[in-house]
């Protein structure tokens, strides 16, 4: 079954694509010979081979290095290119687009214009079978566009200064998992996968219930997104965002440490993105309804 976070579905992590490793550290050239030294058939690790290995490498069998392996550096690189473009795009977006009474209309209707291009485009990435740089960056420009308009809105009329707060809280949450990632706090097992994506999936279908009543009867439908329950289930949005969030961590750690290529890191870079982008909306919801003018 695909995630809806592209990362998840595409290495690393779904059932079929013989990824192995949760439970330990990869050994030291394991990306070199291309087989996974912990497809031994062990009770540990009952898995199968490293799914970045060379064609024609059989499992065990030394094969030549890759030279054109992903790298951390890599992956910094590009998601502060795609995180770059959220920034520059939602920026421009804020001090382009009025907000006042007589516009508000219409920045509404790009905002939600450009959410809707924006989700098309990462249903498109997350399911190419190799990562396309430009279809990443133009996802990235249009959901700015999105987050710019939607702050903008929150902080003139509901909250002043939610847009910051929101960017501070995300960064709080990026920085805290990575710390416990690193330090052995968290763990990502195949057990942590299966309960965050049951979790973010029972999730996102509760919202989409949610979202339908107040279609169709008005309203703030079942009432999940405003008040105690509003902060309650912003709460829990949050936590599934940093849980993703290490899922990421673990698929970078897992490329790396198995070669995958280098364009394996626009993969990546997208993944933290979409995770990233989840955590800010659900903060800047949180800072609205904490306001007390929901």
């Amino acid at each position: 079954m695909r995630s809806s976070n592209p990362v998840f579905s595409r290495r690393g992590f779904s059932r079929d694509n013989g990824h192995a490793g949760f439970n330990a550290a990869p050994q030291a050239g394991a990306a070199a010979t291309g087989a996974n030294p912990f497809a031994q058939g062990t009770a540990a690790n009952p898995y199968a081979t490293n799914p970045y290995a060379q064609q024609g490498t059989q499992p065990g069998a030394p094969a030549p290095a890759r030279t054109d392996a992903m790298t951390i550096d890599d992956v910094v690189t590009r998601t502060a290119m795609t995180l770059g473009t959220v920034i520059v795009a939602a920026a421009i977006a804020w001090w382009v687009l009025p907000v006042d009474q007589a516009n508000l209309g219409t920045a509404y209707g790009v905002a939600i214009g450009a959410a809707i291009i924006g989700f098309v485009l990462s249903l498109v990435n997350s399911f190419k079978r190799r990562p396309s740089p430009p279809l990443i960056l133009t996802y990235a420009a249009f959901e700015g566009v999105f987050l710019g308009i939607v702050s903008n809105i929150v902080s003139v009329y509901v909250a002043p200064g939610a847009a910051m707060q929101a960017v501070l809280g995300t960064m709080a949450v990026f920085a805290g998992v990575l710390i416990a990632y690193r330090t052995g706090l968290i763990r990502v097992t195949r057990r942590f996968y299966g309960f965050v994506m049951a979790a973010a999936i029972g999730f996102m279908l509760l919202m989409m219930v949610n979202l339908l009543f107040a279609v169709f009867g008005g309203g703030d439908g079942l009432g999940f997104r405003s008040g105690a329950l509003g902060i309650v289930f912003g709460i829990v949005a949050i936590v599934i965002g940093a849980c993703i969030l290490a899922l990421n961590f673990k698929q970078v750690e897992d490329g790396i440490a198995y070669g995958a290529p280098r364009e394996e890191a626009w993969l990546a870079a997208f993944g933290l993105t979409v995770t990233l982008v989840w955590i800010y909306i659900e903060m800047l919801r949180l800072v609205a309804i904490l306001s007390g003018d929901d």
